[in-house]
């Protein structure tokens, strides 16, 4: 099944190794962390897994591409390799269907395993997710900053500093240099350098990929009926919040709540609100 690895184990799902924590017990609840650089599952949800864990199984894997797990992705249809990956790792944990919590690049992986395999998902709160509208407008400045991290002269704290603050949160001040210091020395892994895992497409089929990429376009978004909270900074500076009002009219069981003074990361920005608020969601009978 897998290893242990500090606080935490890997397992074996196909070719990856997914390294995964967990924590408390109750109804599993999978958390997957957004796509930055040096992103990873426990980092992202710092200030949420104590707290859910008191009512939830709480399980938080490093997506394939960051953290402990396997760097590979298929830059083809990346969301669709990521729910392959969750939906993989719910299979070999032995977990019939688990409830999804996804920010940003989570939120996608999530709301793509919803599509793919209905059956493995419960409920959903996604934070800001990605893959909404993004072939209907230009890619903000945020996420232009975040897709050029690796770019040009590489990766430097300089450049992660200016994301964080700048663009990530609303209040730049809020962040400490130590959660920089440690986002920047993850995000110098060789294997990620080498092969990023967050970029734009590229190559004879990168329309095809960029058309997968985005929800809006695939027909079967109006056909999640999945109970589904949508909490969106309304100050995101990566994914527009017009993207919140976008699901909530395409699906049928969507429920939007913007954050006010609020950016792109709403589970850390706002932490007690949000923790709250998805817990009582996630205990909702549906």
């Amino acid at each position: 099944m897998g290893k242990s690895v500090g606080a935490g184990r890997t397992v074996r799902v196909g070719e990856r190794e997914i390294f995964v924590g967990e924590a408390g017990s109750g109804p599993a609840v999978v958390l997957l962390h957004g796509g930055g650089p040096g992103a990873s599952g426990w980092s992202n949800y710092s200030r949420n897994v104590e707290v859910l864990a008191q009512r939830f199984r709480v399980i938080v894997p490093d997506m394939p591409g960051y953290g402990r797990s396997s760097k590979q992705l298929d830059q083809s249809d990346p969301f669709g390799d990521l729910a392959r990956s969750v939906g993989g790792l719910l299979d070999q944990l032995e977990v019939p269907s688990a409830h999804l919590v996804g920010n940003s690049y989570g939120g996608a992986a999530a709301l793509r395993l919803a599509m793919d395999r209905p059956e493995k998902v419960g409920r959903m709160v996604l934070m800001g997710p990605g893959g909404v509208g993004t072939t209907r407008a230009l890619p903000t400045k945020g996420l232009q900053e975040l897709l050029a991290y690796y770019g040009g002269s590489g990766p430097s704290r300089d450049k992660l500093e200016r994301f964080i603050r700048e663009y990530l949160v609303f209040d730049g001040t809020a962040v400490s240099d130590e959660v920089i210091d440690q986002r920047y020395q993850a995000s110098l892994d060789p294997e990620v350098v080498a092969n990023p895992p967050l970029r734009r497409p590229s190559g004879p089929l990168a329309l095809r990929t960029v058309w997968r990429m985005d929800f809006t376009r695939d027909a079967r978004l109006r056909k999640v009926a999945h109970p589904t909270l949508v909490m969106w900074g309304a100050q995101d500076k990566v994914n527009r919040p017009e993207g919140g009002r976008m699901l909530a009219a395409a699906m049928p069981n969507c429920d939007l709540y913007l954050a006010a003074d609020t950016g792109h990361w709403v589970q850390w920005e706002r932490a007690d609100l949000f923790n709250s608020v998805a817990a009582a969601f996630l205990e909702e009978k549906s």
